[in-house]
C-alpha cells in the first residue's frame, strides 16, 4: 500500500489552506497569499496551477488591484470552514431545518448531514450535540451565545445535570436542571429540562440564562414530553392571563399559515377541523383574534367567553343598526 511523503502530506494541506483562503475573501495578492502560507511566491504560483488541474478556476490577473481570486465554476466547490465557522454553521442549518424558510428543512438537514461527515473528530461531537439535541417549531430570532447554547446542547447529549441563573420576580435564582432539549421557536431559544428543585418539567428561555454551567453529574433519563410541543403550549398561553380553546371549521394546516407558532397551538380534528388553544390579555382580545381568522368556529374554553361571544354579537349589530339610511341623491 503507498504511503503519502511527508512533503506530499504537507503540499496537500498547503494546497487545501490555499483553497480555503480564495473562499474567504474576493481577491488575493501573491505576497499576501505566500505569506499566509510561509511559503515564496514561486510556491504560490505552483499550488495555483495544481488547483486549476483539479478543476478551480483560479484566475490571475496585473495591476492595481490584481491577484488571484477563485471563480466560479461549473461545479461547486468544496468549503473549508474553520471551527468556529463549522458550528455557526451547523446551527444556521439546524434553524433552517426547523422550518424558518418554507420547504427549506430537508435541505438544511441534508446539508447538516453532509457536514457532520466531513468534520474533524473533533468538531463532529459539537454538531452532533447540536443536531441530537434541538428541536423546532419555527426559526430562533433573539440572539444568545453560541458557547451557551454549546453547553446546553452538550448536557442535553452527554445526559448531564446543568445549572444557571434564571430570573424570577424581582431577583434571579439558581436553577439545577436535568436538560433535555433545545427548542427553536419563531422568536427565541428554549431549553426543556426537569426542574430538580421543583421536582417537576419546565422550559427556559435561553438568552435569559446567565452563569451557565454543566456538571459531571450524569443522570437517568425519565419519560419526558415531547419538547416542541410542551414548549410551544407555554409560550402560546402561559404568559396570558386568559386562555382559551376553540373549535375552528377549518384545516389546521390553513390556520397555521394565519397564525405564528408563538401566539396559538393548532391541533388537526380531523380533514376539516381543528383545535385552536391561545392566549391573550383578556377574554375579548382572544375572541376577536379568532373571528378574524374568518371561519366558523366554536367556543370550548372557558366557559364564560361563551357569554362574551352574546356580548359581542349583540354590540355589532347594535352598531349596524344605528348606521344612518343613506339619503337618495
Amino acid at each position: 500500500m503507498d504511503v503519502a511523503t511527508g512533503a506530499e502530506r504537507g503540499t496537500t494541506e498547503r494546497v487545501l489552506t490555499l483553497l480555503g483562503l480564495l473562499q474567504q475573501r474576493q481577491v488575493w495578492t501573491g505576497p499576501e497569499l505566500a505569506d499566509r502560507l510561509g511559503v515564496t511566491p514561486r510556491t504560490v504560483r505552483r499550488d495555483v496551477e495544481r488547483l486549476r488541474t483539479l478543476g478551480y478556476p483560479v484566475h490571475a490577473s496585473q495591476g492595481v488591484g490584481g491577484g488571484y481570486r477563485l471563480g466560479a465554476g461549473q461545479d461547486l466547490p468544496p468549503l473549508l470552514l474553520d471551527d468556529q465557522e463549522a458550528i455557526v454553521t451547523a446551527v444556521s442549518l439546524l434553524v433552517g431545518a426547523g422550518g424558518a424558510i418554507a420547504s427549506a428543512g430537508d435541505a438544511a438537514l441534508r446539508a447538516l448531514t453532509k457536514l457532520d461527515r466531513v468534520l474533524p473528530t473533533r468538531l463532529r461531537h459539537e454538531v452532533r450535540a447540536l443536531s441530537g439535541s434541538v428541536e423546532s417549531f419555527g426559526g430562533g430570532r433573539t440572539p444568545v451565545d453560541p458557547e451557551v447554547l454549546m453547553m446546553l446542547a452538550r448536557a442535553c447529549r452527554d445526559e448531564v445535570e446543568a445549572g444557571f441563573d434564571y430570573p424570577s420576580g424581582s431577583q434571579a435564582r439558581r436553577r439545577q436542571v436535568e436538560p433535555y432539549r433545545l427548542v427553536a421557536s419563531d422568536r427565541r431559544w428554549y431549553l426543556l429540562a426537569y426542574d430538580l428543585d421543583r421536582d417537576d418539567w419546565r422550559s427556559f428561555r435561553v438568552d435569559k440564562m446567565t452563569e451557565v454551567s454543566a456538571r459531571t453529574w450524569r443522570f437517568r433519563p425519565r419519560p419526558a414530553p415531547d419538547a416542541a410541543t410542551y414548549v410551544q403550549e407555554g409560550v402560546a398561553s402561559r404568559v396570558y392571563p386568559h386562555r382559551a380553546r376553540f373549535l375552528v371549521h377549518a384545516s389546521a394546516d390553513t390556520v397555521r399559515s394565519q397564525i405564528p407558532a408563538s401566539a396559538a397551538v393548532v391541533r388537526p380534528r380531523g380533514n376539516e377541523r381543528c383545535e385552536v388553544l391561545s392566549g391573550a390579555e383578556n377574554l375579548d382580545a382572544v375572541l376577536m383574534h379568532t373571528l378574524l381568522l374568518g371561519h366558523e368556529f366554536e367556543v370550548l374554553d372557558p366557559p364564560e367567553l361563551s357569554k362574551r361571544c352574546h356580548a359581542l354579537a349583540q354590540r355589532l349589530l347594535s352598531a349596524g343598526a344605528t348606521m344612518p339610511e343613506m339619503a337618495d341623491s
